[in-house]
Formats: structure tokens, C-alpha cells, sequence
């Protein structure tokens, strides 16, 4: 099975980065020990501080849709509820 890419793109409120970047950063370390994880990085975009973006590498898309109905997945959005300004997900596959 093919190797699964993941780009999530996290826009938060002017008044909230902060909020979301530690909710952000407390998934973290629970799912890099997810059962097909091969990496899962947090950035933060130099000229605006509020937009947030994962970069994730899974063995194959049904892990990664385990990983997406976990309890640390549902606590994250709880916590941040009207926090976030846009969010946009992107299923992707390595070309070469």
C-alpha cells in the first residue's frame, strides 16, 4: 500500500494563536506513537504567526483515519471551537 502524505493547513483567529498553538503542539507527542506514523511536524509560517500547518507522513490511509478518530483529535477540537479561522486538509501521494 501506498505510503499516505497529509498537509493540514490550521488558520487561527488574530486572538487565538496562542490558544491553538499549544492544542497544536499537545497532539504532538501522543501521535508520533501512533501505530503508522512515520512523522508528524508542526510548523509555523514566519511572516504570519497565525498560520499553522502539519506535515504527515502515514504506511497507509487507514491508519491515519484510526489516528483521526482518537480521543487526542476530539480534545483538540473542543478546545479550540471557534478558534480556528480556516482549516484546509490535503490527501496527498509522493510523486518521485
Amino acid at each position: 500500500m501506498t505510503q499516505l502524505t497529509i498537509v493540514a493547513n490550521i488558520i487561527a483567529k488574530a486572538n487565538k494563536v496562542e490558544l491553538v498553538k499549544a492544542e497544536l503542539v499537545k497532539l504532538i507527542e501522543t501521535t508520533r506513537k501512533e501505530t503508522g506514523c512515520v512523522n508528524y511536524d508542526l510548523h509555523q509560517d514566519n511572516a504570519n504567526p497565525a498560520h499553522f500547518m502539519f506535515y504527515e507522513n502515514w504506511q497507509t490511509r487507514e491508519l491515519w483515519q484510526v489516528h483521526m478518530g482518537n480521543q487526542h483529535l476530539k480534545d483538540y477540537m473542543a478546545a479550540t471551537d471557534g478558534a480556528v479561522d480556516v482549516f484546509t486538509l490535503n490527501e496527498m501521494t509522493l510523486v518521485g
